[in-house]
């Protein structure tokens, strides 16, 4: 009877050490900046269990629609969380969070001081950018160089990585001379070894960023206290550090012009 009573405590008591779960889904850019941000959250919320996938924004907005079982959405470009919210994937709608860049970078070469419009003058064979198709910071890459006038002279020696983070370790490895990457990577102190070059934000489509909490992720707490957090002015400190600027509407809707112009 004694150990009949011994159990039942045991089945009634809360399992007040068992973590709790968060899988967030998050855009290469933010491989390092997310890292430092969880582990800050982490020391507030020891019993957490936080798992993240970096990967392109198209690529995870698809995996999402087909069910992927990710609790959060960090998207490098707002559209994708828009679209998910309009189609019922996300439980929330789209927060900002940030203003992404792109810079010319290599690991062998210091890039400060040269322009993108002298990009085609350089003696090099590969150019690594993030693949347009399914990665914004490659579409961005991509409307940069077409609004510099020289996508046509160095088209044929573009490689492509999958997401932004590849597309670094593309040049790393050795597959690309120069990549045009995130400011995000660029300021990585592993990578800022050499110097960058800034890409004029009026050469391209802003890099709105935004979240989401997904359909999967609706009735998951931590989710709630994470983005809740990411307003905390600690994590502003880090994403700044990291190179990420705050939205602001009206700077937005000036590049955005901007960069239609330049197209035309």
């Amino acid at each position: 009877m004694i150990r009949i009573l011994l159990l039942l405590c045991f089945i009634n008591v809360p399992a007040v050490f068992a973590s709790d779960k968060l899988t967030i889904a998050a855009a290469a850019d933010l491989r390092y900046a997310l890292d430092d941000i969880i582990s800050l959250f982490q020391q507030q919320q020891p019993n957490t269990d936080i798992r993240v996938i970096y990967g392109s924004s198209g690529k995870i907005s698809t995996q999402i629609r087909h069910g992927a079982p990710y609790d959060m959405f960090f998207s490098a470009d707002i559209k994708f969380a828009e679209q998910l919210y309009s189609d019922g994937h996300a439980a929330t709608e789209p927060q900002l969070y940030a203003l992404g860049r792109i810079v010319l970078w290599s690991p062998r070469r210091n890039m400060a001081g040269i322009p993108l419009s002298q990009l085609a003058q350089l003696d090099f064979n590969r150019l690594a950018i993030a693949q347009p198709a399914h990665a914004p910071y490659g579409q961005r890459a991509k409307e940069a160089l077409q609004a510099a006038g020289i996508w046509q002279a160095i088209e044929a020696k573009l490689v492509y990585g999958e997401n932004i983070a590849q597309t670094a370790q593309l040049a790393q490895s050795g597959g690309a001379d120069i990549a045009i990457i995130a400011l995000s990577l660029a300021k990585f102190p592993e990578l800022a070894k050499q110097g960058y070059q800034l890409i004029p934000a009026e050469l391209h489509q802003p890099l709105t960023q935004a979240y989401v909490i997904t359909r999967h992720g609706a009735d998951n707490s931590v989710a709630r206290q994470f983005a809740a957090f990411m307003a905390a002015p600690e994590v502003l400190s880090i994403m700044q550090r990291f190179g990420f600027e705050q939205p602001d509407v009206a700077k937005t809707n000036f590049q955005q012009s901007a960069a239609e112009q330049l197209q035309e």
